[in-house]
């Protein structure tokens, strides 16, 4: 698999924005606002095994909001997710269907 690692969210696709720096004098120099991604581990339950992300830290909260990356992944549509979270939203309801 030839991934890049990009500066965006595997959850909610937020990545770089840019704008200006502008000082007093209303002097505008081009800047990056970057997104505060963090490198985070999530248990699921229903697949039993470690799933890790590259998530910001609002959709941490969006994740433990939902009860976990399980609940997350079979509520949220995958319009935005990234390829990795798609195949794992995609062996979730699989699991699920199975169980049922």
């Amino acid at each position: 698999m030839n991934s890049t690692m990009t500066k965006a969210c595997d959850l909610s696709g937020k990545k770089v924005q840019f704008g200006n720096n502008v000082s007093k004098a209303n002097n505008k120099t081009r800047r990056k606002f970057n997104v505060n991604l963090q490198s985070v581990t999530f248990k699921s339950v229903i697949l039993n095994r470690n799933i890790r992300f590259s998530l910001a830290t609002s959709s941490i909260r969006t994740v433990s909001k939902f009860g976990g990356i399980d609940q997350f992944l079979t509520k949220t549509k995958s319009k935005n997710l990234s390829q990795k979270a798609k195949r794992i939203q995609r062996a979730i309801t699989v699991a699920q269907r199975k169980a049922s």
